[in-house]
């Protein structure tokens, strides 16, 4: 008997870039579930709301399909590439945010409904400590927000956040040594000054009692 003929396939000999870039969504699924949670990281420490966040995410993988064809040819540039969509993306969500919150303004006022869907306990004291990282955060320039929360929160290498936002590697370096000490001198008062409105909050609650003499 002669020697049997192995056959290569499309996917044995090329890349998963190259299938992505040509249209196979496979492999562009194994793109997702590797940076899906690095991507929803980086957004929900950006916006401070896990639905915008998730917003952010289907928005970011949309436009990396879209925009397939730019996917590096190297594997280890991907993360970087598509952290570079996400910061757009967020850029887009937050200005149209800020035009709602303007339009919202313009509009008669109307009786405040409390809200209490989705309010759990156990996750106040960590909403009150994102809301505060979120509060710094908006008090830095826009460049030092965008190399924090990709460097420090989102893992980025100084090298990778460079190819992100399309800067020098030494600018990178220089915003984020800048933005650690003012972030977090930012996060500390922002904290102070929750505790303490909660505190006044609470004794201006307390019933009065009345004594008989």
């Amino acid at each position: 008997m002669g020697t049997p003929i192995l056959r290569r396939t499309y996917q044995d000999v090329t890349s998963l870039q190259t299938r992505i870039r040509d249209g196979d969504p496979e492999p562009f699924r194994r793109l997702f579930r590797a940076h899906a949670q690095l991507v929803h990281r980086y957004a929900i420490r950006t916006t401070g709301d896990r639905s915008t966040a998730e917003d952010v995410v289907s928005l970011t993988f949309l436009e990396a399909w879209r925009l397939r064809a730019r996917l590096p040819e190297e594997p280890e540039r991907a993360k970087a590439w598509l952290m570079g969509i996400a910061v757009n993306v967020q850029r887009n969500t937050s200005r149209a945010a800020r035009r709602h919150e303007k339009a919202l303004a313009r509009m008669p006022a109307k009786e405040a409904v409390p809200d209490i869907a989705g309010e759990v306990v156990s996750r106040i004291a960590d909403a009150e400590r994102l809301a505060a990282a979120k509060s710094a955060l908006g008090k830095l320039r826009r460049s030092e927000r965008e190399v924090v929360t990709l460097c420090v929160w989102s893992g980025l290498s100084y090298a990778e956040a460079a190819e992100a936002l399309g800067i020098a590697l030494g600018t990178v370096r220089s915003r984020l040594f800048r933005a650690r000490e003012r972030l977090r001198k930012l996060a500390e008062h922002e904290l102070r000054q929750s505790a303490d409105e909660a505190a006044t909050r609470l004794h201006l609650n307390r019933p009065t009692q009345k004594w008989n003499r």
